[in-house]
């Protein structure tokens, strides 16, 4: 499917409904996650899976679904000796998103990433791995055009978290001349203040007001906690005029599994939503952690 249909609601400022947590889900399904790559080599060892959540989340009403590329983020795949392999998994992972949504006007979106290793039993990407902006950059563009080589309807940057390997992976996607959502994730500092998830050494802020000056199609506060998705959205009114999306998160990661915890009902995920949309946004769904009930309710309550 194109993405013509969501250009047009963008430009409305109509109502879009996301999927949830792909990764997750398929996990709470019974794949197999690897403590080096997480939900990646499912789309080779549970594709049936994998097609499946796509599935569900078509039949609860998402007009996007996003394809299991997340987790093959060339920074971490290139430091495993697999970089070879990332686009050969991502043309897997898209098509198995193109079948799910075979015969509707769903669009399939493709994710990239800047995961590092992990720090195992954590959530915590292990920082000591870095790259050279031209090696970071050439594996940033080897993925973004494995995605539009596959055959994706637009681009999701997710979990932006700096203002340096986010940068550089954004002008990548866009460099395709794909449509491009930039997601962004922000956590507490000590001091109280907005951070980039896991990179005390950036200031939410900044973040936003480097990301927004790439002039994406929209951007998206998306694996966030709840409770700072409201402050997150002030701070990114502050750089962005455009559309603004909302997918937090719940429970939490302890490498290679997510942990259900303290899941947000999806009425209640509904009634943030509200709020968002009374701080700006109008695109809505979920990540790591929520399913397929709270899309079909999001789908319900927020189109009216």
């Amino acid at each position: 499917m194109g993405y013509d249909l969501i250009r047009a609601k963008l430009a409305r400022g109509e109502t879009i409904i996301l999927d949830g947590g792909t990764g997750t889900d398929i996990q709470r399904r019974g794949a197999a996650m690897s403590g080096d790559t997480w939900c990646a080599d499912a789309n080779l060892t549970s594709p049936d899976i994998v097609r499946d959540v796509h599935r569900d989340y078509v039949a609860c009403g998402a007009d996007i679904i996003t394809a299991n590329t997340f987790a093959t983020s060339p920074l971490l795949f290139s430091h495993i000796g697999r970089a070879a392999d990332v686009n050969r998994i991502d043309a897997i992972a898209v098509k198995l998103a193109q079948e799910a949504a075979a015969g509707t006007k769903v669009c399939v979106a493709g994710s990239m990433s800047t995961m590092r290793p992990m720090q195992t039993g954590s959530d915590r990407n292990n920082l000591a791995h870095e790259w050279s902006e031209a090696d970071a950059r050439a594996l940033f563009r080897m993925k973004a055009n494995g995605l539009k080589a596959a055959g994706v309807d637009l681009i999701m940057m997710e979990m932006m978290r700096d203002t340096d390997y986010a940068v550089w992976a954004s002008e990548a996607a866009l460099e395709t001349g794909l449509p491009v959502w930039i997601g962004m994730s922000a956590e507490k500092s000590e001091a109280g203040g907005l951070q980039g998830w896991g990179r005390a050494d950036c200031r939410f802020n900044d973040i936003a007001a480097k990301l927004a000056a790439l002039k994406p199609d929209a951007m998206s506060i998306m694996h966030t906690s709840p409770n700072d998705t409201g402050e997150a959205i002030r701070v990114l009114r502050q750089y962005w005029s455009g559309p603004i999306a909302t997918y937090p998160e719940c429970g939490y990661f302890r490498s290679p599994d997510w942990e259900f915890v303290d899941v947000i009902p999806p009425a209640e995920l509904v009634s943030q939503s509200r709020h968002w949309h009374e701080l700006g946004a109008t695109i809505f769904g979920g990540c790591c952690g929520i399913g397929p009930d709270h899309i079909a309710k999001l789908n319900q309550e927020m189109r009216g």
